[in-house]
């Protein structure tokens, strides 16, 4: 697995609304992997791989963007507050690094009331987004020279190989940007065509709201979608069988559900047969809350899209760091590079 590639993609900054230095990654990376790229008003990146036959089209969709903030104030002191862009879990910002991408990027620390001075009333509460703020260690006046108001806070981390695992932030959801460039890869390399049109989509602003792939899917009205994305893999300490949504190292998730979609079961069937058929390790994913672009893909365009989601299983979501393993994320390169080329033999009737 090409890790060096995905340290780049991950590492680099791109909260929603400012992807433009991951767009530019994956624009050199995609070049000379479909027949023609463009970027849309909104900053999507779309790829088109030809296929055998034009009378379809499929889509597959990855967001660029990873959740983030934005600055809203400077206070007196040189304190940067901020408002979040996408979900966080409060609890795992304390003293963590961040990256103000002002004039200039500069590096704070996330800070919060000391442990020391709570009372004990505070001692037993959750923390909230707005206790922290970012300290720059400068004054207010120097703060000022290199930040404004509207400025994007990404984290800052290295990505790290821990046994058979990637540990990085924003594996939400950069691994699925590295999984659609290096299926692009793969069937290049096979010398296979797709057989229908393939789209392959880097969207924008899926932690706010599935924006980007809202506007790709009406343009581009696919009659097949592939959601990619990560999942929950809650198999740590603690959790119940019923609770662990998928575990590390049990293969590509296939989706079957989540908050915002059911998965057409043509689709789910399809994609079970196909990683059956090429020998590749899978696993269901039911996941009771949370949503991807596989809802925009679905509905946005008019009677709808056959549509299913390839999901990565992912540990410690939307905290500071998140981990994956290699195996489960080179199985979910196999099987779209499969769907998207095999998508003529699938059984489509009701």
């Amino acid at each position: 697995m090409d890790v060096d590639l995905l340290t780049r993609i991950c590492e680099a900054p791109g909260a929603p609304g400012f992807e433009k230095e991951i767009r530019e990654l994956v624009l050199k990376e995609v070049d000379g992997l479909a027949d023609s790229v463009r970027v849309d008003n909104m900053g999507n990146v779309v790829a088109l791989k030809k296929g055998k036959s034009s009378k379809k089209k499929s889509m597959a969709a990855a967001h660029m963007d990873e959740i983030g903030f934005i600055v809203t104030h400077i206070d007196d002191n040189g304190f940067v507050r901020f408002n979040p862009l996408g979900g966080f879990d409060p609890k795992t910002l304390t003293s963590q690094r961040v990256i103000i991408h002002g004039k200039k990027d500069v590096i704070g620390v996330m800070g919060c009331k000391p442990i020391h001075i709570m009372s004990p009333e505070e001692r037993g509460k959750n923390l909230k987004l707005s206790d922290y703020f970012i300290d720059l260690g400068m004054s207010k006046k120097e703060v000022e020279k290199i930040v404004t108001i509207g400025d994007p806070i990404t984290r800052r981390s290295e990505l790290l190989e821990l046994g058979d695992c990637v540990n990085v932030k924003s594996l939400d959801n950069r691994v699925s940007v590295f999984v659609l460039l290096e299926a692009l890869r793969a069937i290049k390399k096979s010398r296979r065509k797709p057989c229908y049109d393939f789209y392959a989509v880097f969207t924008v602003q899926e932690e706010v709201g599935l924006r980007g792939a809202n506007v790709s899917a009406l343009e581009i009205q696919p009659d097949f979608g592939f959601g990619l994305d990560t999942t929950i893999a809650y198999d740590t300490p603690g959790s119940q069988p019923q609770e662990r949504c998928t575990s590390l190292g049990k293969g590509a998730a296939i989706k079957i559900m989540d908050s915002s979609t059911i998965c057409d079961y043509r689709m789910v069937a399809f994609m079970k047969e196909t990683a059956d058929a090429k020998k590749i390790k899978w696993q269901p994913e039911i996941l009771a809350a949370g949503g991807t672009d596989t809802a925009s893909l679905q509905r946005m365009n008019p009677g709808g899209s056959i549509a299913g989601a390839i999901s990565i299983p992912t540990r410690h979501i939307h905290q500071s760091i998140e981990m994956s393993d290699k195996k489960d994320i080179e199985a979910c390169i196999k099987l779209l590079a499969a769907c998207a080329c095999d998508l003529d033999k699938g059984d489509w009737k009701f």
